[in-house]
């Protein structure tokens, strides 16, 4: 699949002290943007009719450059199927007037039950990426 860009403007409030975008913010760009991946309205059915839902496994973050207030960043997601169970997004930050890389991150995710217990992720979603453009 080739990289799904998300674009997010930085507000006032997403920055700290320093001005720069408070290091958790980030998790929730990411988490926004793999909604518009997977498809926003398909994740709501599945939640609603199949009991089926996503959480994060795991996430890894390396900081490189803070967006600032004002910035405009794009959110690039690419995602690979790593077994059954899990999805691998890498997902980076770059800042959209000069394309600089400020953030890298992955984020795996499992596909859970209501129970909350793993189960196989759904064919949908996989037919879904399968069909995304290279």
């Amino acid at each position: 699949m080739s990289a799904h860009v998300h674009l997010v403007t930085i507000y006032y409030e997403d920055t700290d002290h320093s001005g720069l975008v408070y290091h958790a913010n980030y998790l929730k760009y990411f988490e926004r943007a793999r909604e518009h991946v997977l498809g926003r309205e398909e994740l709501v059915r599945l939640l609603h009719e199949d009991g089926v839902g996503f959480v994060v496994y795991r996430a890894e973050l390396t900081y490189r450059r803070g967006a600032r207030f004002g910035d405009v960043v794009e959110i690039r997601s690419s995602v690979e199927k790593t077994s059954d169970y899990r999805l691998a997004f890498r997902q980076n930050v770059h800042r959209q007037k000069d394309g600089e890389l400020l953030v890298e991150g992955q984020v795996d995710l499992v596909a859970v039950d209501r129970e909350s217990q793993l189960i196989a992720l759904p064919d949908v979603v996989l037919e879904r990426l399968a069909a995304q453009p290279n």
